[in-house]
Formats: C-alpha cells, sequence, structure tokens
C-alpha cells in the first residue's frame, strides 16, 4: 500500500496484538481476584480450536479476496478520491464498513446458512475478550460478497483493508463484563461493551439485538437496538454440549444436510438452506439449539 494513505495491516496488528493480550491478561487476573467465571477451560479450547481453523481459511482466501476488491474498484460508480480528502476517505471507510457489516451480522442471525457459520462465534456461555475470537471457520469467506460493494461504490481496498483491521479489533472489546454501561453520548453512537453483551444473550428481550459493530447508530435506526437492563445469560437458547470445533462448526450443517435429504418439494429444500435457522422443523413459537443467542 501507497505510504501516503497512512498506516498498513501489519501496523495494526504490531499495536493491536499486545494491547489485546493485556487485556486478556488484565481481565482473567480480575476474574480471579474477584472470584468471577468469566473463564472456562474447556471453553477457551473450543475457542482456541475454532480461531485456529478460521486463521488457516482466511489465510488462504485474504488474497483472493483483496485481489477481487481491486478488479471490482476498476468498475467503481464513484471516484471518491478525487472528490473528498484522504482524511475524509477514512472516516467514510469506517462509516461505509460499519454499516455493510450491520447487514452482514444481521443476515447471519435471520438466513440459514449464514447462521451455519455464524453460529461458532454465539455457542460460548460465557463473555470474556476471547469469545471475541471465537470465529466460524468460514466466516473470512461468507463475508465476502457483502464487502464487494465497497470498491463498486468507490471505497479504496487499500484504505478499507486496513479500516477493516482496525475494526475488527475494535470489535474485540465489546466482549468484557468488567467494564460497566458508559456515559449515554458514547452509548448512542458507539457500539460499547453493553451493548454488546445484550447481542450475546439469550434472554428474549435481547435476541436478534444491536449488530453494529463500530456504531450502534445503525441499530437505532433500523429497530434493532436494546439498551442492557436484566442480568443476561449468554450462549444460545439451547446450548450445545460440546467445546468441540469440529462438530461446533459442522452443527448446523448437519441439520441443514438431514432437511435437504427429508423435504419433499424444492420450496422446503431452498427452506432449508435460506430460510430462518431451526429449519423445517421451526414451527411459531418452537425454539431449537440452531436459534439464534
Amino acid at each position: 500500500m501507497d505510504s501516503t494513505t497512512g498506516p498498513t495491516t501489519g501496523d495494526v496488528y504490531a499495536v493491536g496484538v499486545p494491547i489485546i493480550l493485556a487485556m486478556i491478561l488484565f481481565e482473567v487476573t480480575y476474574a480471579a481476584l474477584r472470584q468471577r467465571r468469566y473463564y472456562q477451560l474447556a471453553d477457551v479450547g473450543g475457542t482456541v480450536g475454532l480461531l485456529a481453523g478460521n486463521i488457516i481459511i482466511a489465510g488462504t482466501t485474504q488474497g483472493l479476496a483483496l485481489a477481487l476488491y481491486f478488479f471490482l474498484y476498476q468498475f467503481r460508480m464513484i471516484n471518491v478520491a478525487t472528490l473528498v480528502p484522504l482524511w475524509a476517505q477514512w472516516i467514510l471507510a469506517f462509516v461505509m464498513i460499519d454499516l455493510v457489516y450491520y447487514w452482514y451480522h444481521r443476515c447471519s442471525h435471520q438466513v440459514r446458512f449464514l447462521w451455519a457459520v455464524h453460529m461458532s462465534h454465539h455457542c460460548s456461555q460465557h463473555m470474556n475478550f476471547t469469545v471475541a475470537f471465537r470465529q466460524a471457520w468460514l466466516g473470512s469467506v461468507s463475508k465476502i460478497p457483502f464487502y464487494t460493494s465497497l470498491p463498486l461504490i468507490g471505497l479504496d481496498p487499500s484504505i478499507t483493508a486496513v479500516a477493516g483491521v482496525i475494526a475488527t479489533l475494535w470489535g474485540v472489546i465489546g466482549h468484557t463484563q468488567i467494564i460497566p454501561r458508559l456515559d449515554p453520548l458514547t452509548e448512542f453512537v458507539f457500539n460499547t461493551p453493553s451493548s454488546h453483551r445484550v447481542h450475546h444473550g439469550t434472554n428474549p428481550e435481547y435476541l436478534d439485538r444491536n449488530y453494529g459493530n463500530l456504531f450502534m447508530i445503525w441499530d437505532r435506526m433500523f429497530g434493532t437496538y436494546a439498551k442492557e437492563n436484566a442480568p443476561i445469560t449468554y450462549g444460545l437458547i439451547n446450548n450445545l454440549e460440546t467445546n468441540n470445533p469440529v462438530s461446533i462448526t459442522m452443527h448446523v450443517w448437519r441439520d441443514i444436510a438431514r432437511d435437504i435429504r427429508t423435504s419433499t418439494t424444492v420450496r422446503e429444500k431452498l427452506r432449508a438452506v435460506f430460510g430462518p435457522p431451526g429449519g423445517l422443523r421451526l414451527n411459531v413459537g418452537d425454539t431449537t439449539n440452531e436459534s439464534t443467542g
């Protein structure tokens, strides 16, 4: 990347990773001193397995994804770089990345095959900084169709690649119980730990809420915001009894395969893949361990 555009992804990781490791160490120490059960060894082990698979797949696909974004950038509808200064391009990148992420994340809770990917992130019954790294193996692949919109509208992939990493690292901060609800303005604008705790809750009033990663303005705008009030129960509606990363990754896909195999019409087969989580067994008021958390 041209040095005039700002930091590289390597620069961001060099600064961000030590900070995140220090945050985890502090949280572990805090939990031990306060005798809070924020961590459970098997749960962390499952997170490590999921993260390892995610890194392997992301490492083999991100280069191809970035090449695709640069290819699509040739066909941009607007040449943003000629219309606004560099600093404004960075701000616009953060805003648009988060808007696209909001819709990707919302679809991941409402479309079954995307939930099959995303469910891995929600199956932990704990809330701590390491849960942020409980990433689905196919997560980096499932995002690509959504993020192809950014180069097409004229955002330079050199900027969005770095801004995307920064936004991802910001998302780690939301996965903790040690930071209380913040001042009203911060809570209104940003995705704070309080807002993201709600997103991981299985309380009925918290289900499928607070999808933003950096901002909460989209959730407020599109009616999916919920304020943290009652104590939160984390995980899925019906939790998985495993921390095996392979079992977690394949859980919903096995249900999808079963429903495709047993369905009798094309409409049922399509619903098994593109319908809501729960598939063909889901009726009004019914919940399964596929259901979102």
